[in-house]
């Protein structure tokens, strides 16, 4: 008997064995592609000897510190790689240990920048429906996924969601996919004017929208009209790259594709590949300049915060996305996929859409693709297609409530950067099998 509390106590999961490169192995010695990173964890694949002996190489030295009494080298060299790659204007790296940690801290950041600043009248937050932006009380509150929010909703704070910019779901055919996007994005100028001009202290927003949505890019000149909207009103904007950060879109930072500077900007899965925990909350010059003239002290914390060896870990990660190409790869390596991913399911009669960026890539799920209608909730349509394709050899991240938090169901894909031409045929093969089955 296991004493392990799970995810799920009605199912019996194998037990993992061993990993090397794209591939997972149990006990058994059955083989998974790992089509899905985890979820979008595992950038690197499995076994890479560079990040291993950086983590031993770490533990020889010091293991942890706590960071009220030290710095480490490993803490300040992350900090500096992060720096050089990121956005422009930002400046500061607060490191964690994974992506609700990152999120958590940047809103409690944000308030507390107001209040440093003299306004302390800015408390509400925005966001958009079907997000996803971790699992702690404030990063929960602040998603707007309803099926994860509502047996928690008595206990989380208050926080308005506008709707997504989700071209296949929200376009109306008489509009252009540029007006469309504009139409969404001034959802939030009209928030803003409601909550009070001087009320509202953020906005959050995925780049591309992951787990809730599958792989949802945003159109071209969305994200340039909400940064013109934040600084009218003076909201920061936090992006939350927790999942389609760090090489998985195609750039090491998912925003630079759509030329918007955020002030708050979040990472974690990626970062480490899962060799260790970690997360990290990346702020302006600004924000931080308003900290150190003021209090000077983050009112927050965490134990984890800083690691040493999961700042070795991540270091030697990040060297492998930028000076190892590896960031590259997977834009490269997307565009196959996407290629291999339309030509054996664009005209499948219960696929209505394929989207994505680099190597983070969805299929929409629909009982009817001239109505976009999807199946009923009840027939589970994505746990159905998890458990098919798992069977067939292919570990991917099939999701329910798509659209709503209720209906809807979408795969979605994030392969290793590392994975080969041979191994897209393999997803595509394996997760043909698992459709075919299922549908």
């Amino acid at each position: 008997m296991s004493h392990v509390f799970p995810r799920h106590t009605k199912s019996s999961l194998p037990t993992v064995a061993r990993g090397s490169g794209v591939y997972l192995y149990d006990n058994e010695g059955k083989q998974y592609l790992d089509g899905s990173g985890g979820a979008a964890v595992s950038c690197l694949g499995h076994g890479d000897t560079d990040v291993i002996n950086a983590i031993k190489a770490q533990l020889d030295q010091i293991a942890y510190a706590h960071t009220s009494f030290f710095t480490s080298d490993p803490a300040e060299r992350l900090a500096d790689a992060l720096i050089r790659h990121a956005p422009e204007g930002i400046d500061r790296v607060y490191l964690v240990s994974g992506g609700s940690e990152a999120m958590e801290s940047a809103l409690k950041l944000a308030r507390q920048y107001f209040v440093e600043i003299g306004q302390p009248q800015r408390r509400h937050v925005i966001a958009r429906k079907q997000s996803y932006h971790g699992n702690t009380l404030g990063a929960l509150a602040t998603g707007g996924n309803e099926w994860r929010r509502a047996p928690f909703a008595p206990m989380l704070v208050e926080t308005t969601h506008i709707s997504a910019c989700f071209e296949y779901r929200g376009k109306r055919d008489d509009e252009s996919t540029y007006d469309y996007g504009q139409r969404v994005a001034n959802e939030l100028e009209t928030e803003v004017l409601r909550l009070g001009e001087d009320a509202v202290m953020a906005f959050v927003a995925e780049p591309v929208v992951g787990a809730t949505a599958g792989a949802v890019p945003p159109v071209e000149g969305y994200f340039k009209r909400v940064r013109e909207i934040c600084d009218t009103y003076g909201v920061l904007l936090i992006l939350d790259e927790v999942m389609c950060g760090m090489g998985r879109t195609g750039t090491l930072f998912a925003c630079e594709q759509d030329g918007v500077r955020p002030d708050i900007v979040c990472v974690a899965k990626g970062l480490g590949a899962g060799y260790q925990p970690i997360g990290a909350m990346l702020c302006s010059a600004q924000i931080y300049a308003a900290i150190e003239a003021g209090s000077g002290f983050f009112q927050h914390g965490h134990t984890y915060v800083g690691h040493p060896t999961a700042c070795a870990a991540a270091l030697a990660v990040l060297t492998k996305l930028t000076d190892g190409g590896l960031v590259q790869r997977s834009a490269v390596m997307g565009e196959k996929l996407q290629n291999a991913l339309e030509e054996a399911f664009e005209q499948h009669p219960n696929i209505g859409d394929i989207r994505g960026r680099g190597l983070f890539r969805g299929l929409e799920i629909v009982e009817d693709r001239d109505s976009k209608r999807p199946f009923d909730p009840s027939r589970a349509i994505h746990k159905a297609l998890k458990k098919q394709a798992f069977a067939a050899g292919l570990a991917c991240y099939p999701m329910g409530g798509t659209i709503d938090g209720q209906n809807g169901d979408h795969i979605l894909l994030a392969p290793p950067f590392i994975l080969e031409d041979q191994h897209i045929d393999e997803i595509v093969t394996k997760l043909g099998i698992a459709i075919g089955k299922v549908l």
